[in-house]
């Protein structure tokens, strides 16, 4: 399957979706004859301005049903329980409250219905560098309401993010350096812009691997935060993986202790290690166990250095 044929391949294409946020990509385009409504942050004709220098076919810009300003997705559209499918992709990361923006899906969304997600893998993105999301964060940022990133947030997103060979999203044979995109001064300006000004900045704010996002939604779902279990999962494909929820959902089926080591692995597996320093490298072997002494120090409160 092509990355479109695994976004859709749990839609009914002969029912009412919805697509958030596609700008100039959609995936499921009205004038290939899906029963589909838009949700964007503008109007097509702010879209086609935005886009216009991009080097993007501004003709597959849709035109835009409900222009979002930040209420729920139900006070906007006016619908209730009324859609069969909803897609977004490369969203999620973006929202400033996650559990708030999959409550607000479940409102608008059949109880029948699903939500396919596309979600950037942090292995092969510019979040690179960047940690993994904990549960901690997620749930706190819900019950803040946050509706804008946090300084921190933009600070750490400034500061860390990364391009392999000057792109921003790569493959995971892909080779070449890392350069960070932005600049102190990127920081400290965004910062300023969200303490004073209460500015929205388009940054990610959640940076996940395949199974820390599943276990994420799995354990937001024991904990009675959203209404979703995971009724599919397909693993990173270039620089995305692909989730569907739905209130129907059977959920994850392994254990809780598994996906842990599942998350563990992936992170290993995307991260090359850095040859020793010249300065070691007459000293291989004590290097492991001068590390396997220092853990067991820290305790302690002694570390070893490298001399």
């Amino acid at each position: 399957m092509n990355s479109r044929q695994k976004v859709l391949q749990h839609i009914d294409p002969k029912g009412q979706g919805l697509e958030i946020g596609p700008s100039h990509n959609p995936v499921a385009p009205k004038k290939e004859g899906f029963k589909v409504h838009i949700i964007d942050h503008m109007s097509r004709e702010e879209l086609v301005e935005k886009y216009e220098a991009h080097g993007v076919n501004l003709e597959n810009i849709e035109e835009v049903d409900f222009v979002w300003r930040g209420e729920p997705y139900a006070e906007l559209t006016g619908k209730h329980k009324f859609y069969d499918w909803i897609i977004a992709s490369h969203l999620i990361e973006h929202t400033p409250d996650l559990i708030g923006f999959l409550n607000s899906c479940d409102a608008i969304l059949k109880d029948d219905g699903v939500l396919s997600l596309v979600v950037p893998d942090k292995r092969y993105c510019f979040d690179h560098y960047r940690p993994i999301t904990g549960l901690a964060k997620i749930i706190d940022s819900h019950y803040r309401q946050e509706q804008i990133h946090t300084p921190g947030t933009v600070a750490e997103y400034f500061l860390n993010v990364v391009a392999q060979a000057g792109q921003i999203a790569w493959y995971p044979e892909s080779t070449g350096a890392y350069n960070f995109v932005h600049s102190l001064e990127n920081s400290t300006q965004g910062m300023a812009a969200v303490l004073n000004e209460k500015t929205y900045l388009d940054v990610h704010a959640w940076c996940f691997v395949p199974h820390s996002f599943r276990l994420l939604i799995h354990d937001l779902f024991c904990l009675g935060l959203i209404p979703f279990k995971e009724v599919d999962f397909i693993p990173t494909d270039g620089c995305e993986f692909y989730v569907t929820l739905s209130r129907g959902g059977q959920g994850i089926d392994q254990p809780r202790l598994a996906i842990l080591d599942a998350i563990e692995a992936e992170v290993r597996d995307g991260i090359t290690l850095p040859e020793l320093p010249k300065s070691s490298r007459g000293d291989r072997n004590s290097w492991p166990k001068r590390l396997k002494n220092n853990l067991r120090s820290l305790k302690k409160g002694r570390w070893q250095s490298a001399q």
